[in-house]
This record gives structure tokens, sequence and C-alpha cells, in this order.
């Protein structure tokens, strides 16, 4: 998978804007592994204010269940990169935001951190919307640490346009 650069994923974030505008939306994003890279990205669109509620960087357990409602029993089972816990992190982040529209992101980056189940370059995303059912997807991106959270940006980004209509 290629990962974007900044131009790239300008271009995304000011056509993600322009459709969330348009649709009355409020973005709300909870990242781990992007460190706040996708609301950095999408707050560099100029107006973003109009459509960019606040943005929560949770690396931490204790950050996942204080700031999103992650439950510990959720971490202590299946892990920080898991289905399970991106699913209550982007409801978590609708619930302490008023967004309308969440992505939630958690994975592994590189370069340590990886085992046999989990390799570096895996990542879980999911989106919601208010009142809605979240879906999450698994994504393995290949190359080093930088790579691995650009591509993550990028469909994070992919995926809100796709929900946002």
């Amino acid at each position: 998978m290629h990962a974007p650069d900044d131009r790239e994923l300008q271009d995304m974030a000011a056509r993600l804007g322009a459709r969330l505008r348009d649709a009355r939306h409020m973005l709300v994003t909870a990242e781990s592994c992007t460190g706040g890279w996708i609301a950095k990205t999408v707050t560099d669109v100029a107006g973003s204010s109009e459509w960019f509620d606040c943005g929560l960087a949770a690396y931490s357990y204790e950050a996942k269940q204080a700031l999103l409602g992650v439950r510990p029993e959720t971490l202590e089972v299946h892990g920080a990169v898991s289905r399970e816990t991106v699913l209550e992190m982007v409801s978590g982040a609708l619930v302490h935001s008023g967004a309308t529209l969440a992505v939630a992101v958690t994975g592994i980056a590189g370069p340590g951190g990886g085992t046999d189940d989990k390799p570096v370059g895996t990542v879980w995303i999911a989106w919601k919307r208010r009142g809605g059912y979240a879906s999450a997807e698994v994504f393995h991106f290949d190359g080093d640490r930088e790579a691995v959270r650009r591509q993550t940006v990028a469909a994070a980004l992919r995926g809100l346009e796709a929900i946002a209509a």
C-alpha cells in the first residue's frame, strides 16, 4: 500500500472537510497509534472549525479508559489493538464530545511492539455516526513507523468520507 505524502493527505482532508461542512457534521477523532495526526491533518484545512469538534490522543490503557470509556476488561482480554477496543474508543469519542461523526484508530506502528498475532503494521480503524452503529476494519500496512502512520491517517480519512454523506 502507498504511504501518502503531506500534499495527498491535505487534499483528502480538504475534500472531507467540504463534505462534512455540506452535511453539517462535526468530527471527533480518537487516536492511539497516530498520536493526533488525523486531527492535525484536518485542522490544517482553513475553516475546519466549522466541522471539527475535538481530537483525543489516548496512548495508554489508562487514557483509553479515562478519556474514551474503554472498559478495563476489554483491554485485559483483547488488548489495545483489537476490534473490541477500537469500537469502544469510537463510541466513547462520541459520548465525550459534541460531534456527530467519529473515527478511532489503534495499532502497532513499530518498529517494536509487534507479535506473531499482531505484527507491526496491524491497525484497527472504526467509524461511527451519532445514533448509528460503528463499523471497524483491520489493516496490515507495510513500511516503517511513519509509513504505517501515514497510511492509517489516509485510511481513516477515506472511511470518514464514505460515511459522511
